[in-house]
């Protein structure tokens, strides 16, 4: 597939292959300047973008700033433009446009951003290894570690969030470098502010992100560094192993008083598999797929020592030659919480910039932090253009000392009232009518458990959540 969801991934090289498919908008890609086809310059202009609208209805769910009832859209266009030449040099830059209508609860900081700058850099080739180049690139980018496998979409500490209509994105630079069996990346950035959550990592107060940065420019967050390694290793057949270290450093007396005060280091390891099982044919008529993850967090938050962690699993099945090819899996999540917040120690685990929507429940009621999942999921392809899921969350507290964190990474409600905080039910259809246009349809209802009890967290679950949208994505 040609798009992807960071836009300067993109590849188009397959128009040169004989009787390659015609995409909508491929015209506009790899265009050659000057020159002509027997002397090019090896200069090319890329041009292109998405459109997308997104229906919503919710009601009760633990949104930032309080659950509430509402509809309203979501409008989201982004515009690229992309110039190469050759192998050696880049310039990049994408816009994007994310507005919000008809909405009667307060905006949130993923929800609105006019007119701004997405991404803004150039790539320098620098050397080579395995014969292939190695990049530094310096400016305005998005971030997306974890490679999609057959069980998981990955993005499990680092993601631009795609499901946010703003996207996140950071100010700095990268070393980055494709090799035969080894992907290596370096990077050290500042967070764009704008869609980054409130939690730990973002700091700010919703309605004063979205306040500021609506009619103003975005600005990096100069409080803090975001840095580490990420390496792929696929020297084993059927296997992916990624090792990746990354250090959040923050300073709020430089930037921000309501933010953490410290270092916190993250040392992770992902690995995925898969495994298929052919017929007399050599063909596969079962797959196992699974996706196992983990992380271990040191280091200083406002004077404690850190000692947090996640691990999470994913095993899955899939029926090659049943008829709507069925994928049956099992989830499992834990993400530390504070056992003893008088014990000197900070056992909460910070979820950083993972892809929250894929994992804790499409309703996006919890982040990461203190929390168990455990999930079933199923999906069908009934035609090649459309997929249905189904998934059922049982959502517990790692430690019933600590507090429920919402989508955003901040505290809610009251700690010790119980570690039952519900159950979801998730149900999902998407058509792609080409890889240019698709449509989804998502509907969710969440239970509240025994925790949302009492004078404090009882009017946060006092009803029980609901969700529905509708959204339109074309991409040219």
């Amino acid at each position: 597939m040609p798009w992807k969801s960071l836009y300067f991934d993109n590849d188009f090289s397959y128009k040169t292959k004989p009787n390659a498919p015609h995409f909508f908008g491929e015209e506009l890609k790899n265009m050659p300047l000057f020159g002509d086809d027997c002397e090019p310059s090896g200069l090319t202009l890329s041009y292109g973008g998405e459109i997308r609208h997104r229906y919503m209805d919710e009601n009760n769910r633990l949104r930032p700033g309080g659950p509430g009832r509402s509809t309203y859209d979501l409008l989201r266009w982004r515009q690229y433009v992309d110039l190469k030449w050759g192998q050696d040099f880049r310039v990049y830059v994408e816009g994007v446009d994310a507005s919000i209508h008809n909405n009667e609860l307060a905006v949130t900081a993923i929800d609105k951003n006019r007119w701004d700058v997405l991404n803004a850099f150039f790539d320098l080739k620098i050397a080579e290894r395995d014969d292939k180049p190695v990049y530094f690139r310096a400016g305005r980018q998005e971030l997306l570690y974890g490679t999609p496998s057959g069980a998981s979409p990955g993005q499990q500490v680092i993601s631009p969030l795609e499901w946010g209509n703003t996207r996140r994105n950071f100010d700095g630079f990268k070393l980055f470098s494709k090799g035969d069996t080894w992907d290596i990346d370096l990077f050290a950035v500042r967070p764009v502010n704008t869609a980054n959550p409130t939690g730990a990592f973002g700091g700010r107060p919703a309605l004063t992100a979205v306040g500021k940065f609506d009619n103003q420019f975005d600005e990096a967050d100069y409080s803090r560094w975001f840095s580490g390694v990420y390496s792929v290793y696929r020297g084993i057949k059927d296997n992916t192993i990624e090792p990746y270290y990354v250090w959040l450093q923050t300073d709020s007396a430089k930037h921000d008083p309501l933010c953490a005060d410290g270092n916190r280091h993250t040392l992770g390891l992902r690995w995925t598999m898969t495994k298929p099982i052919n017929d007399e044919c050599d063909q596969p008529w079962i797959v196992f797929a699974s996706d196992t993850e983990g992380a271990y967090q040191f280091g200083k938050d406002n004077g404690l020592n850190v000692q947090a962690g996640f691990f999470t699993t994913k095993l899955g099945t899939t029926f090659s030659q049943v008829a709507w090819t069925p994928q049956l899996s099992l989830i499992y999540y834990w993400g530390s919480g504070d056992s003893d917040p008088t014990d000197g120690k900070n056992s909460t685990y910070d979820i950083l910039v993972p892809l929250n929507h894929a994992y804790w429940g499409i309703i996006d009621n919890f982040a990461g932090q203190n929390l168990n999942d455990v999930a079933l999921q199923a999906t069908i392809k009934p035609h090649a253009k459309l997929t249905g899921l189904a998934a059922m969350h049982w959502f517990t507290l790692a430690s019933n000392s600590d507090k429920v964190y919402n989508v955003a990474g901040a505290p809610v409600g009251a700690a010790g009232t119980g570690t039952d905080v519900g159950q979801e039910l998730d149900l999902i259809a998407t058509y792609a009518h080409s890889p240019n246009f698709d449509v989804q349809f998502g509907y969710s209802w969440f239970w509240y458990g025994s925790h949302f009890s009492g004078p404090v967290n009882g009017p946060l679950g006092a009803n029980d959540a609901m969700q529905l949208y509708l959204q339109t994505s074309l991409r040219y």
